[in-house]
């Protein structure tokens, strides 16, 4: 999606201080930060969100699951928080799917 800025950040076109890559997934440091460490984490692929997801999907999805601890430890965390928001009416801004993993001092609950 050439107006889709994590696209544009994928593909370099963009700034990112990316901390994590493979060949499926990139994390880097939101620009507004909700928490001591606030990282996003995105499928390289383009999909919009939860709601867009297929059964092709199926690896993508169960692999970005399995590596968010990974990113998260890799962050210095041991307990943190992931959100995904789906949808305008969720609070999804920008509508290329990604996970906030957030961490730091004590998260309030809800």
């Amino acid at each position: 999606m050439s107006d889709c800025i994590f696209c544009k950040i994928v593909a370099g076109e963009l700034p990112a201080k990316v901390v994590y890559e493979n060949d499926q997934l990139l994390a880097f440091p939101t620009i507004e930060p909700k928490a001591d460490t606030h990282l996003l984490v995105i499928p390289k692929k383009h999909t919009e969100n939860l709601n867009t997801l297929t059964a092709d999907d199926a690896d993508m999805i169960a692999h970005l699951m399995t590596t968010l601890p990974k990113i998260a430890a890799s962050a210095g965390l041991t307990g943190y928080r992931t959100i995904t928001n789906t949808g305008a009416e969720g609070g999804q801004e920008v509508f290329h799917m990604h996970f906030h993993i957030l961490g730091g001092d004590q998260l309030p609950g809800f």
